[in-house]
């Protein structure tokens, strides 16, 4: 008997949605009831394989059901057919072989690419050029592996001086103690390196239908800002200041007392100030300018003021730093071609939600400011240093 074309298309697409012994079972009840249980005609009609429908056909007549074992088809992973081929490029791409502590892998000074790997497959594991899978399939199994490209990070600081330890466990300590107390209010200060102002590739990337242009090299700079960032480390909320000049000891005061005056609302009832620093040139404990300055402060505020410094080589712990790499992140994209441009964008970023307030500084600063011995020991009837950590722990209240 002749199959309707509109059945044909409603059986076939009913095979479409099914598989295994559901769909050999289907098949074989049509070919049953419709085609006289042939196998054949089935072919002919509805363009099934003949093999399977037999198979259908005879599960029907025993009640056997055939498991399909879907996982055991197709093509092998190069791994299983070459057992001993991860282990291989584990040890080429390691600095030193897993294996043979006297092998040194010919990637010890190079770059380590797919290419290069099935090349040194072949040179010193002695593989033929027709067992290795293509370069990409190479590179699929560096992945696998875990030889994905990676950034080198910077986690190891420079030095560890003896009283690393202590100091952070005073930052800590110190840390914990303003955080609980409602008079004290922690900040964290430091600046970033100068943002050069021009029509300049910056290394990142934006999503636009094309690329933006900037100049093939980096000489034609406007201007140069210095940013000094002080956040409330609590309460997230982030100042953002940009110098014209120079880093100095008197940049970064001027940032706090204009900070201090905008926000010190917020603030009523501050009678401590907790600032963590990294003990940088312009902000270390034996800075003279810099300690006039906060003497100054601590007068003009009426607030007791401590400085809590991360020892040296770990400054990536100061809370501000982690504000920098947003920033970064952020801006990087963009042409900064002029000082309302890296402002507008500076604005523009979020640090935990929060958009920063950002100001100017136009003052025009000189380096090596320094207060003299006689003025100086006046000064330092203002402070007062930690017995254990002086260099690390001091406190200013001049008010």
């Amino acid at each position: 008997m002749l199959l309707k074309r509109e059945f044909k298309e409603m059986v076939k697409d009913a095979t479409k949605k099914i598989k295994g012994s559901a769909k050999r079972a289907f098949m074989a009840e049509i070919t049953q009831g419709h085609l006289d249980g042939s196998a054949r005609k089935a072919e002919r009609e509805l363009g099934w394989y003949r093999k399977t429908v037999e198979k259908g056909l005879k599960e029907q007549e025993t009640g056997i059901r055939c498991i399909d074992n879907y996982a055991a088809r197709g093509r092998k992973k190069t791994e299983e057919k070459l057992p001993d081929l991860e282990n291989d490029i584990c040890d080429l791409v390691e600095q030193d072989s897993q294996v043979d502590p006297k092998f040194r892998t010919s990637f010890r000074y190079m770059r380590i690419s797919a290419k290069a790997v099935r090349a040194a497959l072949i040179r010193e594991k002695g593989y033929r050029d027709e067992q290795l899978p293509c370069r990409q399939t190479i590179g699929t199994i560096l992945n696998r592996l875990g030889y994905r490209l990676k950034k080198t990070l910077k986690v190891k600081p420079l030095k560890k001086i003896p009283q690393t330890n202590a100091i952070f466990e005073n930052v800590h300590q110190c840390n914990a103690a303003s955080d609980e107390d409602p008079q004290s209010l922690r900040i964290s200060v430091d600046t970033k390196a100068k943002v050069k102002i021009g029509e300049l590739s910056r290394d990142g990337k934006d999503r636009t239908q094309e690329p933006r242009k900037a100049h093939d090299h980096d000489t034609e700079i406007k201007a140069s800002l210095v940013p000094v960032g002080i956040l409330d480390v609590k309460g997230s909320h982030l100042s953002i200041c940009f110098g014209q000049s120079v880093e100095t000891s008197d940049l970064i005061a001027d940032c706090l007392e204009q900070w201090w005056e905008s926000d010190r609302h917020k603030y009523s009832q501050i009678k401590e100030l907790v600032i963590n620093l990294d003990n940088g040139p312009s902000v270390e404990s034996r800075r003279t300018q810099f300690l006039k300055r906060l003497v100054e402060f601590s007068e003009n505020s009426g607030l007791k003021i401590r400085l809590i410094y991360y020892p040296p080589y770990h400054s990536k712990y100061n809370p501000i730093e982690h504000c920098w790499g947003v920033l970064e992140k952020y801006w990087n994209g963009a042409i900064l071609d002029s000082i309302e441009a890296a402002m507008q964008w500076a604005s523009n970023m979020k640090w935990n939600g929060i958009h920063p307030v950002v100001q100017l500084i136009d003052n025009i600063y000189e380096k090596g400011v320094t207060v003299c011995r006689k003025e100086m020991a006046e000064l330092n009837k203002w402070i007062t240093r930690s017995e254990s950590l002086p260099k690390w722990d001091v406190t200013i209240a001049a008010a």
